[in-house]
């Protein structure tokens, strides 16, 4: 079973990379699977590293949401 992760976007490098927040951590990721335009602020789904698709504010933060609520069970 796989597990991609919601994460926002606070900051663009070069070379397609991306600094995303993870609940706090912040990791460096790659953006080459998409093919639109991401910009800082935004969320992404990541897996492994990559961003895989484009996810709405309101959707990410309520899996986020769902995630933690799981772990307190």
């Amino acid at each position: 079973m796989c597990l991609a992760i919601p994460a926002q976007v606070i900051a663009l490098k070069k070379d397609q990379q991306a600094l995303v927040n993870v609940g706090g951590v912040h990791k460096e990721i790659s953006l080459v699977l998409l093919a639109e335009n991401i910009k800082v602020g935004e969320y992404v789904l990541v897996h492994v590293g990559f961003a895989l698709s484009k996810l709405n504010e309101e959707k990410a933060k309520q899996t986020l949401a769902d995630f933690a609520q799981m772990l307190k069970q």
